[in-house]
């Protein structure tokens, strides 16, 4: 029997052009007027608080708050909810004072690594910009796949031919225009997306009435709000941990710490999409459970959507393909111009290349590669939350050992490498195979009836946990 449709594929994909030529016209055009390497890496260090707020948010968010808090609502509860929306904003308020510290000691730089090179030896710098680069590509496939179900969801549309549109339509405009594009597109990008969750919100409030609320979830399903249901701390937890450590390596944050016009503007700006950040990520989490509760044999993390298209309606369809797009734009655009930046900042000092090599036109070729390589991926429609995580685990065990050392002078190389080291080995150990029943220490090399259940129970948490923490007891051995 033949699925039923939202909409029709000529209909869905007209909508996806015609959407993705709107930002290609607009980068385009913005940034025939700013030229130049300066404008590539950091919009010539010169942007203002409504646009740097708007791209500093639009950049956060991404097609992955339609459905990853959602998903997790549903069986952490919550706790879930509260340690996504932290996680995702918490970055933002670190930013203050890192941003200040690195701006005032590197003023000239524009990314993380390139301050990190500057402080330790080639070789660990090398294994932060793989790192890096290794988790902002993660977040392009997780994107672009992202976007490419979602229209397949609504339309039936073929995977393949929205990550086509998408990736191609993004590319033209970003590597043309770098940084300044993506900043000038999120700002439109970014007005659409409230006003869009601002519908959505009262439209699901309004059509859904009293089961859009606390008192039906704790109705229905009271373990999900309950303060002694132990899966919604861990998972709190677990959220804040991995979400906050990953986008502290975001490149594309760092670039835009850079592009302030000064440190004030900085500060406002971080502020702002912090509080806008935590309520949009919440009321997506929120959906989840909503929807959850409603009918529990829906689909995890198609919560927002069973809400907001119970009627089926075409309009409503549109809504979300134009919230996905945009979503997505924006996310995907920043991530390409920041790893191209990594490379052309970077690359002279990793690469053996010629004397003679143009950096920004060598960036460009690994950006097309990667963009195939993602493109291949969400044709496919990998699920690829697993590969995800891990890229969260190596950004755990580096995010205190690369943070403290901005504090601690004492840290040289070989003490962070070690670090780093043991905070990898010892979240490997505990990290779950990817059924979530067991690890390598804990029904691999050791049975599971050795193990309390609750280590078997919380094994992602007490990976992410593990990595992040077991470093400091590098730092504490140094001292003796």
């Amino acid at each position: 029997m033949d699925k039923t449709y939202f909409l029709n594929q000529s209909t869905s994909l007209t909508l996806v052009i015609f959407i993705s030529l709107i930002f290609v016209l607009l980068g385009l055009y913005n940034s025939k007027k700013y030229q130049g390497l300066n404008n590539y890496l950091t919009a010539n260090r010169n942007i203002g608080l409504f646009s740097l707020t708007t791209s500093l948010t639009a950049s956060a968010l991404g097609a992955w708050i339609l459905f990853g808090p959602a998903s997790a609502a549903t069986w952490g509860g919550i706790g879930a909810i509260i340690g996504y929306s932290l996680g995702t904003a918490f970055p933002m308020f670190f930013l203050i004072y890192l941003g200040k510290k690195i701006r005032k000691e590197f003023p000239k730089g524009s990314s993380l690594v390139e301050f990190m090179r500057k402080k330790f030896g080639k070789s660990l710098f090398k294994l932060i910009l793989l790192m890096t680069i290794f988790y902002m590509f993660i977040f392009l496939c997780a994107e672009v796949t992202a976007v490419a179900v979602l229209i397949n969801y609504i339309s039936g549309t073929e995977l393949w031919k929205t990550a086509l549109i998408v990736l191609i339509s993004t590319l033209i405009y970003t590597l043309y225009g770098g940084l300044r594009a993506s900043i000038f597109t999120d700002n439109i990008q970014m007005v659409v997306i409230l006003i869009l969750l601002l519908i959505s919100f009262i439209y699901v409030n309004s059509y859904t009435g009293s089961e859009f609320s606390f008192e039906f979830i704790k109705e229905k399903n009271p373990h999900l709000l309950s303060a002694s249901y132990m899966p919604s701390y861990t998972a709190g937890l677990t959220f804040f941990i991995a979400v906050a450590a990953t986008n502290l390596f975001h490149q594309g944050n760092w670039q835009r710490v850079y592009a302030a016009k000064d440190f004030e503007t900085l500060k406002r700006s971080l502020i702002i999409s912090f509080f806008i950040i935590i309520p949009i990520v919440f009321y997506m989490g929120f959906t989840g459970m909503v929807a959850f509760s409603i009918d529990p044999t829906v689909r995890p993390d198609l919560g927002f959507f069973t809400l907001l298209l119970k009627e089926q309606t075409k309009l409503l369809s549109l809504f979300v393909i134009v919230l996905g797009l945009a979503l997505t734009i924006s996310t995907v655009d920043t991530l390409v111009n920041a790893i191209s930046s990594l490379i052309v900042v970077d690359g002279k000092s990793t690469f053996n290349l010629s004397k003679k090599t143009n950096y920004l036109n060598f960036s460009k070729y690994v950006i097309l590669f990667l963009s195939f390589i993602s493109f291949i991926i969400a044709s496919k429609g990998y699920n690829i939350l697993y590969l995800f995580l891990l890229a969260d685990l190596f950004c755990c065990a580096f995010v205190l050992t690369i943070f403290y050392s901005f504090y601690n002078k004492k840290i040289n190389e070989k003490t962070a490498y070690v670090s780093i080291i043991v905070g990898l080995i010892g979240g490997f150990l505990m990290f779950p195979a990817p059924d979530f029943s067991k690890s390598l220490l804990v029904g691999i090399l050791f049975s599971k009836e050795l193990f309390s259940p609750i280590v078997s129970q919380s094994l992602l948490f007490l990976s992410f946990v593990i990595a992040t923490f077991l470093p400091l007891l590098v730092f504490k051995a140094k001292r003796f």
